[in-house]
């Protein structure tokens, strides 16, 4: 009888975990992935490149919606004002998350108001101008603003966005005033640049993929470490004697309070769809970099890029 019983309770045991199983969490309706910036920039293209590879893992559509405006911030306020429920992620790890906030106080707190899921992407960041502009390097670039200072203007996807932080790290570095031009993403910026409206402006590979190899665009520096694989010739600004280091990233963000359950989900799903063909597509069209880390690594690896900015803006 005993051994009957625990066969029994065993059974019973397997039906109930496999019920648990069976009642993970799922989502009720489609899930937005919220993107602070206009179409066609760097957060927009890794947030529909995510949505389509992670799309047949989900019972319910995911649709990216665009909410530009101030540098990413509108979007955060908005996602971090949602309930916690798993249907709203922002696509962030840039601008709105470590950079504005070094410069401006925000309606959200970027270290508590969310909760991190994943982070997908590094994203280098180069200085680049036309290909038919007047500046074949960084250096003069930079002499001509020491001679006519305000008289260089520079594109940003906002004021105290990371693409505007890198212009003010250099600026800063190499002792000049360079002429500000916000827009609203970095496609906008591509195409003022395109258009000879500003003569400088910061990009990701994926943002101006093509454009080099067309002769419309020529980078001038990278921002990163080192030098990127796929512009071997492009120096970086610290081999141009200007101590600035800076990177963006993209991830995807829920807001705070989201419980385990979900969170743990939403991050297996999306990093099964890391795997996928889609993703990798994208990668490769675009030259981004994979940058994989769960949850607690990607709020981690933000906060340590606003704690710099913030002591770097505090010395300005």
């Amino acid at each position: 009888m005993t051994t009957r019983r625990m066969i029994l309770a065993g059974t019973a045991g397997l039906a109930l975990g496999a019920r648990a199983a069976q009642a993970a969490w799922e989502p009720s309706r489609p899930v937005q992935l919220i993107v602070g910036f206009a179409p066609g920039g760097g957060a927009d293209l890794a947030g529909r490149a995510i949505a389509a590879a992670a799309g047949p893992l989900f019972p319910t559509p995911l649709v990216v919606m665009n909410r530009p405006g101030a540098g990413g911030a509108i979007a955060a306020q908005h996602v971090a004002g949602l309930p916690p429920d798993g249907l709203n992620l922002l696509v962030g790890g840039g601008s709105e998350s470590t950079s504005l906030p070094a410069f401006r106080d925000l309606p959200y707190d970027p270290k508590t108001s969310f909760r991190s899921i994943i982070r997908l992407t590094r994203q280098p960041l180069l200085i680049v101008t036309r290909k038919s502009g007047r500046f074949a390097d960084l250096p003069a670039a930079i002499a001509a603003a020491k001679r006519d200072p305000g008289g260089i203007s520079h594109a940003s996807s906002g004021i105290g966005s990371i693409y505007h932080a890198v212009f003010v790290l250099l600026s800063q570095a190499a002792g000049v005033e360079l002429l500000h031009v916000p827009f609203t993403g970095g496609a906008p910026s591509l195409q003022a640049t395109l258009a000879g409206t500003v003569e400088l402006a910061v990009l990701a590979p994926e943002e101006m993929a093509g454009l080099v190899q067309g002769g419309e665009v020529r980078p001038l520096a990278v921002a990163s470490e080192s030098r990127l694989p796929g512009f071997p010739d492009v120096p970086t600004l610290r081999e141009l004697g200007w101590n600035v280091v800076v990177e963006n990233m993209k991830g995807l963000s829920a807001p705070a309070g989201l419980p385990d359950e979900i969170a743990t989900v939403l991050h297996d799903r999306f990093r099964r769809a890391m795997a996928e063909p889609a993703w990798k597509t994208f990668l490769d069209r675009t030259g981004a970099m994979e940058g994989y880390l769960d949850g607690p690594g990607f709020q981690a690896a933000m906060d340590g890029v606003l704690d710099a900015l913030r002591a770097s803006v505090r010395k300005a």
